[in-house]
């Protein structure tokens, strides 16, 4: 299993590294370039209100479904057909809801119908993942890196075009953005159809009042799981919007520096990917997980503490290449955010093991400590510190929650060798701030410090061991 994660691993890491950085650096941040950041921020703050509705349009059931079809592929066919009916339920479900909270919040007129657009391709998202699950879940790990990346691919053509391509006139619309994406979702959405569609057979849409009961109850807790930790990753746009008195203006600064970790984000997300199916399978076949645990923690780590140190270091260099404006602002958010990073990741590896595992209990608990930290200390934080304020609240909030996967993840499943892949991570961490700090004394140029910092990187993690030469090596030669 380790040498299917590694391959897998390289081949979406490859096709995401192409595209999805181009699309966060350099397509959404045009855009906000090309709106200013009040407009974007408004844009922002409804995304963040469909985001944290978004579990209603799910409820659970798109995990729940990668780790069921993982062991049991050849129930997919009778899942989609009884599934599909109750999605369309869902939808409507989620849409009501979103847009009478909308309303309680205060948004009117221009801002309702913009969300009204922004919960459709929500709810393209949510299909697209689902159907997702079935490939991913069915071990077709390359059509599901391809699907990882289409919807990105189209925008970036459809945006770069209405960014750079039409010539001068008339300014760029918010709402040009948000109808893109509306194009570029349905087409991936019908793509990934056909290709389950291909595992599946044929498949008979019907309503079954009892099995929808049945997956919706076997669903639930990872529903709760999802909607409690979208509460803590999104709640601080919309808190920033609805707290300060230039609110719309503060959360575009802020999505300045959170872009980056947004773009980031996305990287760890597709580690998780790869790891919830195959910690289900081991599971199942009752196999010792504390390998591929292993590796791809030393993996994520190595890759998480260099973004951390040298992007907190350089925070305002790392921002002036992509905005002239409010980059002093918005530079204390980055350097925060890239240790959140590191928080995230350690939760895709453990969050991910403990959900192939079924420990949704302890998981529900962890993350609703979370959500009701994250609230208060962003209510406490913000009116004082602004957008600064949001940041120290995600990353005490992301720091504690990741250590108590990471100890979950040692107790339930026997983890073993944690605590000397920890000892590697604190001296590989140490060193890498002794090596900025040696570049910054010697007034090395910042793309020369980069060049040169990443290159030592690499070569301290495999003297320290996080990237250990020969536990690639039998990885690769492992069978399947």
């Amino acid at each position: 299993m380790q040498r299917t994660f590694l391959t897998n691993l390289a081949l979406v890491l490859v096709l995401n590294l192409l595209v999805k950085p181009f699309y966060i650096l350099g397509i959404d941040a045009g855009v906000q370039r090309a709106v200013g950041a009040e407009v974007y921020g408004g844009y922002a703050a409804l995304l963040s209100l469909s985001f944290l509705l978004n579990i209603v349009l799910d409820l659970g059931l798109t995990n729940y479904n990668t780790r069921h079809i993982a062991q049991h592929t050849p129930l997919m066919g009778k899942y989609l057909g009884g599934v599909a009916a109750m999605r369309g339920g869902l939808m409507l479900a989620y849409a009501l809801l979103t847009v009478v909270i909308g309303m309680v919040l205060g948004f009117s007129g221009a801002d309702l119908g913009m969300l009204g657009w922004l919960v459709l391709n929500q709810a393209l998202v949510a299909s697209i993942l689902y159907l997702r699950s079935n490939i991913a879940g069915a071990q077709r790990y390359k059509q599901d890196s391809l699907l990882s990346v289409l919807d990105r691919v189209l925008l970036i053509g459809m945006v770069g075009w209405m960014l750079w391509g039409r010539g001068t006139g008339q300014s760029f619309d918010i709402m040009w953005f948000v109808h893109a994406q509306t194009v570029a979702y349905a087409t991936t959405l019908v793509v990934a159809l056909f290709m389950v569609l291909r595992l599946s057979g044929r498949v008979k849409v019907s309503w079954k009042p009892a099995f929808s009961w049945v997956v919706m109850k076997r669903s639930f807790p990872f529903a709760l799981l999802i909607l409690l930790m979208t509460f803590y990753y999104r709640i601080d746009t919309l808190m920033i919007e609805r707290l300060l008195t230039d609110g719309a203006r503060q959360a575009g600064i802020y999505y300045q520096g959170f872009r980056f970790f947004e773009a980031l984000n996305m990287l760890g997300f597709l580690v998780a990917g790869l790891l919830l199916p195959m910690f289900s399978r081991m599971l199942r076949m009752k196999e010792d997980v504390s390998a591929l645990s292993g590796l791809s923690f030393r993996l994520v780590l190595a890759g998480a503490l260099a973004v951390a140190v040298f992007g907190s270091a350089h925070s305002a260099e790392v921002l002036s290449l992509l905005y002239t404006e409010h980059v002093d602002q918005a530079a204390p958010v980055f350097a925060l955010l890239m240790w959140c990073f590191v928080a995230v990741c350690t939760t895709y590896v453990f969050g991910s093991l403990l959900t192939a595992g079924g420990d949704l209990r302890a998981l529900n608990w962890m993350a609703a400590g979370g959500a009701v930290l994250s609230v208060v200390l962003n209510l406490i934080f913000i009116p004082r510190w602004q957008v600064e304020g949001a940041a120290w609240a995600g990353l005490i909030t992301q720091v504690l929650t990741a250590l108590v996967q990471l100890g979950l993840g040692i107790r339930l499943h026997r983890v073993s060798g944690m605590a000397p892949v920890l000892l590697r991570a604190a001296i590989y961490a140490g060193l890498l701030v002794a090596l900025n700090g040696w570049l910054m004394h010697w007034g090395i140029s910042f793309p020369q410090a980069a060049l040169v910092f990443g290159m030592a990187a690499l070569v301290l993690a495999a003297v320290i061991g996080l990237l250990r030469p020969s536990d690639l090596h039998a990885a690769m030669a492992e069978r399947h």
